[in-house]
């Protein structure tokens, strides 16, 4: 294993003032900020556990994917027999993003609003329109069969993004041909899954660590700041024994004088634990070396130097003496580190989305265009309550005059009653209404057409993570349900304090807005 670079002492004092400096919370820039959706006080929690791939470890995403798509590519060439062609072609590591659903029928890709209510769809790289939207767009999707895949982790962008292009290729290569799009779906599955089994993945990033990892005092920093408020840490990772000590040694080893092993942060480090099964299932603890040989299981005491592997949720709990709320942990994966813990115990938890961090600075450079956004929300809705206004005088006044535009009333029973000033005022009301609904129309098309500029500016496909449209996405909607907290990266808690209470904003539905 290559040593990992050193920092000097004089760079950590450096980086040290500089965490200090921006300790403050209201100081602490949005992009860097911990947002909270249900009120926690870490002075309540015992026990923080920490998810280690996309957690502890943020990989340079570009980078991943691109090894991600070789190594897959070269897989589908030699397993599975595809043309050689597919090594040339030019794939884009900027297509996919987490919260897309894969049609392995169809061979599309499309977004969700937290409606269930399909957005954007693309074939290949081609935005569907028009009747191809159909299917989808008058049926709120449910994904419970297998021809629908989630797209729900960062280790399964490439996979999407594989996808896509192979449908590309195969629409370019054989427009006639009737494609198997499912088979092509389950080929880049096995052909990715082989590419980490065979651990030619993780090896590349071994061997060349710095070119996918960045190493940042911040979060050795922010580990000890736990440690010294009095918090047990823990490691629950899938990876196994022999990738956590190379990766977790190149982030932690030798940053602080006080803990020269990484091992030295936490209290007890579970490797390959099978998330989700870890919650689910009852598979024992196993204690190995850092090379991943078994020595012996464990039934009663967790040993701070040891590192363990497989486990379970409830001998986790009795053999740790921490249950329930008095857990936090932090994971990126929605389902196996969020949605399944939620699910199966009280733990606490803290959602890790680094994409957030750039999408808000972007947000801020765009502020302009979002507050003019809102301006047009505002003025539709104005536009909106006239021409309900207009068209209730209107049913008022036909109420009064007939069809041929003569009085329904007794002109003798009311002698101010004047027919023509009716017929007036109905025209008047029909020409105020049309000239709303055009400005409604216009209002439309300006927000249609600014809001694809915005979006475009994020991702150019699929727009912001967290939104599709003005609604929720459906990853947004999965963030707000099942994390406590969400920040960009585990560094963040360094600017709180260990014994911060966070509270959620007041949630009003649109009833109570004024």
């Amino acid at each position: 294993m290559a040593d990992p670079p050193t920092i000097s002492r004089t760079r950590q004092a450096e980086n040290l003032l500089e965490v200090l400096r921006h300790s403050g919370v209201l100081n602490v820039e949005r992009p860097r900020q911990v947002y909270c959706n249900r009120d926690i006080n870490l002075a309540d929690i015992g026990i923080i556990g920490f998810d280690m791939d996309y957690t502890l470890a943020l990989y340079d995403q570009d980078a991943v994917d691109s090894l991600s798509v070789d190594k897959t590519l070269a897989r589908l060439v030699e397993e599975r027999g595809y043309p050689d062609e597919i090594l040339k072609l030019e794939i884009p590591t900027n297509f996919a993003i987490r919260g897309l659903v894969i049609d392995t029928h169809r061979g599309n890709i499309f977004k969700l609003d937290s409606h269930r209510h399909v957005g954007k769809v693309y074939h290949g790289f081609r935005e569907v329109t028009g009747d191809d939207l159909y299917e989808y767009r008058v049926n709120s999707m449910r994904m419970t069969t297998p021809r629908y895949a989630l797209v729900d982790t960062l280790f399964a962008l490439p996979e999407a993004t594989l996808y896509a292009a192979l449908v590309d290729y195969f629409e370019t290569a054989q427009p006639d041909k009737d494609h198997d799009w499912q088979r092509l779906y389950r080929d880049i599955r096995y052909c990715i899954d082989l590419a980490h089994r065979d651990d030619s993945i993780k090896n590349e990033i071994i061997a060349h660590t710095d070119q996918y990892l960045e190493r940042s005092v911040e979060l050795a920093l922010t580990l000890h700041k736990f440690r010294s408020a009095g918090k047990k840490l823990f490691v629950l990772t899938n990876s196994f024994a022999p990738f956590t000590d190379h990766i977790l040694s190149f982030l932690l080893d030798d940053i602080l004088p006080e803990y020269p092993r990484w091992q030295n942060y936490f209290d007890i480090v579970v490797t390959g634990a099978c998330k989700p099964e870890f919650f689910t299932e009852r598979n024992p603890f196993l204690r190995v070396d850092s090379t991943g040989t078994v020595l012996d299981k464990e039934y009663s005491q967790f040993d701070s130097s040891a590192i363990y592997q497989g486990g379970n949720l409830i001998d986790f709990e009795r053999i740790s003496g921490f249950r329930g709320n008095r857990v936090l942990f932090v994971g990126d994966h929605i389902y196996g580190d969020i949605v399944r813990s939620k699910k199966s115990s009280a733990w606490r938890t803290v959602m890790l989305v680094q994409e957030m961090e750039q999408e808000l600075k972007q947000a801020a450079a765009l502020r302009e265009e979002n507050s003019r956004l809102e301006e047009l929300e505002l003025e539709i809705q104005r536009v909106n309550e006239e021409i309900a206004f207009d068209q209730g005088l209107k049913y008022k006044v036909d109420a009064l005059l007939n069809e041929s535009g003569e009085p329904r009333v007794d002109e003798e029973a009311l002698p101010d009653f004047d027919p023509d000033q009716l017929r007036s005022a109905r025209d008047e009301l029909q020409k105020n209404r049309d000239h709303l609904r055009r400005r409604r129309r216009d209002l439309l098309d300006e927000i249609l057409n600014l809001e694809k500029r915005f979006e475009s500016q994020f991702n150019p496909y699929w727009g912001l993570l967290f939104k599709q449209g003005n609604k929720n996405s459906i990853f947004g909607e999965q963030v707000e349900v099942y994390a406590c907290l969400y920040t960009s990266r585990v560094e963040n808690f360094a600017h709180y304090s260990p014994l911060h209470y966070f509270r959620a904003p007041r949630q009003p539905m649109p009833h109570e807005r004024y």
